[in-house]
Parts: C-alpha cells; sequence; structure tokens
C-alpha cells in the first residue's frame, strides 16, 4: 500500500483550501496545514517517547511511504532517549507534536504543561510485570514483600495501581535498566516488561539449563490489561495553544495524524514493511526481535472499538481515575488533580478517521489477527 492509499477527499480539501504562510518546526508559533505558498512542503517535527523501533512503526511507514507528503507535510522524526520526556518538550514550544503515554502527559499536565491529546493510537496497555513461574508470583497480591523492578520515569503508574488495589506492602521498588537482566539473573522477583519489547527478550535468551531458549512457561506474567488497572499508553500530543489560536496548526494536526493513521494500517497489514522501515530509519535491534514488535503493537491497536486515534471517554476517564486514587511506594498520590477540560479532544482525529472512511480506508480492523513470529537468540 503505496501512496495510491492518499484519500481522494485529501485532494479536494487542498483545493478548496485558502494558501497558508509557512511555519517553522521546533514549534514555532506560526503553523500551516499544507503547501506553504510557494509549494513547498510544510515542516512538522514529531518528538517520539523512545528510541526508533517498531514501537513507532506507523510513523516511519507514513513517511517511508510518502502519506504526509501527499498530504503537504515535511515531518521530521525525532528519536526519544532517557532523558527527554516528550510531553514536556511539546510545551516547551521546541516541537509541534509529541508521542507520549497518557499518565506521564497527565503529570505534566498537572506541573502545568499546556497540551492536548489529539489521537490515542494504543487502545491497550502493553505494560507487564513478569516473575519466574515457580515463583509462586500470579498477580499483585503477590508483590507483598518482594523485590519489584521498575525502569521508573513515569512507567510505573499501573504497577502502583495494582499494587494500591491489593493494599501490598512490604515491598522494595528497585531502578531496572531497560533490560531483563536483574529477573534472569534473579535479583529481583518480578521485573517490568513491555509485550512488544523486553518480554520477547526473554524468550530470545538461552536457559543454561537446557541450552535452548525460554519458554513462555517458564515464566509467570501479570497482565494489566487483565488485572483491570491497564492505562492509556501512545498518543500524540499537540499544544493546546496553537489549536485555539491557529487554525492552520490545527490542519497540519488533522493532517499529521491522517497520515499517520495510513502508517499504522499499513503495520497491521505487513508487519515485516514496519520492521523494515525501522531498520531502514537507524534501529539496531534483530530482525526477529523488531517483527515480533510489530506484531505485538499491532495488537494494542487492532482491532480497534471507535476506529483508530479515536479516544474511548470511559478509557480515558479509568485512566484519570486510577491516577487520581493511585499511590506510589512513598504513599503519595501519582496525581491529585483531574486533568482540566481539554486535555483531551476528538475534534481532529475524528476528522482525520471520516477523511479516510470517505475514501473506503478500514480504520477499524475488526479482521485482524496477528501473525506467528518465531524469536531467535538474541532477536536476530
Amino acid at each position: 500500500m503505496k501512496r495510491n492509499r492518499i484519500l481522494a477527499g485529501a485532494a479536494a480539501a487542498a483545493a478548496t483550501a485558502l494558501v497558508l504562510a509557512g511555519c517553522s518546526g521546533g514549534g514555532s508559533d506560526s503553523g500551516d496545514g499544507g503547501d506553504t505558498a510557494d509549494g513547498e512542503l510544510t515542516p512538522v517535527t514529531l518528538q517520539l517517547q523512545w528510541l526508533t523501533q517498531a514501537q513507532f512503526g506507523g510513523y516511519y511507514l507514513a513517511e517511508a511511504n510518502g502519506y504526509w507528503e501527499e498530504l503537504g507535510l515535511d515531518v521530521e522524526i525525532i528519536p526519544g532517549a532517557v532523558d527527554i520526556v516528550p510531553q514536556d518538550v511539546l510545551a516547551a514550544g521546541d516541537v509541534d507534536f509529541a508521542i507520549a503515554w497518557v499518565p506521564k502527559a497527565l503529570a505534566s499536565i498537572e506541573a502545568g504543561a499546556n497540551i492536548t491529546n489529539i489521537a490515542q493510537v494504543f487502545e491497550r496497555s502493553g505494560t507487564l510485570q513478569v516473575a519466574w513461574a515457580d515463583s509462586g508470583i500470579e498477580g499483585p497480591e503477590d508483590l507483598s514483600d518482594k523485590q519489584i523492578g521498575s525502569w521508573g520515569f513515569g512507567n510505573e503508574w499501573e504497577l502502583f495501581a495494582g499494587l494500591t488495589e491489593v493494599d501490598a506492602s512490604g515491598y522494595t521498588i528497585v531502578q531496572q535498566n531497560f533490560d531483563m537482566n536483574a529477573l534472569l539473573n534473579k535479583e529481583i522477583d518480578a521485573a517490568q516488561a513491555m509485550t512488544y519489547n523486553e518480554y520477547a527478550q526473554l524468550l530470545e535468551a538461552v536457559n543454561p539449563e537446557t541450552g535452548e531458549l525460554y519458554q513462555p512457561e517458564d515464566f509467570s506474567v501479570i497482565d494489566w490489561n487483565e488485572v483491570g488497572t491497564a492505562m492509556l499508553q501512545d498518543a500524540i500530543w499537540a499544544n493546546s495553544d496553537r489549536l485555539a489560536d491557529d487554525p492552520e496548526y490545527a490542519e497540519t494536526a488533522v493532517k499529521l495524524i491522517q497520515g499517520a493513521i495510513l502508517g499504522w494500517i499499513d503495520q497491521r497489514d505487513d508487519p515485516q514493511a514496519a520492521a523494515d522501515a525501522v531498520t531502514a530509519a537507524g534501529s539496531t535491534l534483530g530482525t526477529s526481535h523488531q517483527l515480533w514488535m510489530a506484531n505485538e503493537i499491532n495488537k494494542l491497536i487492532w482491532p480497534s472499538s471507535s476506529g483508530i486515534g479515536h479516544i474511548n471517554e470511559d478509557q480515558w476517564d479509568a485512566t484519570v481515575e486510577m491516577a487520581l486514587a493511585t499511590k506510589n511506594q512513598d504513599g503519595a498520590q501519582v496525581i491529585t488533580t483531574d486533568p482540566p477540560e481539554g486535555s483531551y479532544t476528538n475534534e481532529y482525529v475524528d476528522e482525520a478517521i471520516a477523511n479516510l472512511e470517505a475514501d473506503g480506508v478500514d480504520v477499524m480492523g475488526e479482521s485482524y489477527e496477528p501473525i506467528e513470529v518465531t524469536l531467535t537468540e538474541g532477536g536476530n
């Protein structure tokens, strides 16, 4: 699926739109929703939450397959890092849009960040807490008095929500590296993992007792979706002031979402293409690991209950309510106030979805089925 998937409606909209002044990347106050007056593409900066990998495959496919270009955008995808907080970079005006988990963004909003969720790409959580199968750890109630690994940096809210719900006590939160070595070396009792990354690292490791790769039955998994404390994760965020004051920026938001949806549909229909796209963009993760990641990410998006990116009010409210009720290891609430009105909106994503549906694009993925991925040692 290449550029012929760009809807005819986009061309019609462009034909009727005013000729707009260009905006510079990096979050300047002026914005543009399409070609600039001299026919050049509108530069847009998109800050990712983490490094280049298939977690963001839809965005790389939107770029590689020319969807954003057809919509008049020149999107620069900026990888994240440990010391980058995407929603804060956005709030500071240093980028135009950012990808961030909702709980992390809620903390930034409470601290004063004026940002808005404009498309909830992931409908399900990919966070797990993983222990050895013979550990006796089956749910959050079994984590009392245990050494619990967590990355921190706002990734731990679902864990704390689960611990709060069962009134767990006596546990110790251990700063975990972004790998599974502490669990494999039995330095901690349970480790944080994403279905699409660190959990695969376990299944790519060799069991020294058998000489073969570890298998799922070697581990016990706590899935926060099943526990009931899952929170919304990867979403596209925009600058609230610019949305309110700059119609051209708002139009750009629609086009950014629209192109991204087409990229995510391509990842749904061809996860290998996503793995290839992020590898071409510089990811150094192994071939089978990237394919696993693309496949697992698809499960967090598809099938979509309301159209990919549409923000379901019940899920948003549940995330906020859990955050308000959740206490960290020191007994402090992770947030203390409701986010202000306007912290999310479906205005822009619903327009993008309507444009695509008018062209016959499947934004629901009701027939989606994941593929089978065979992992290899080290994910190579």
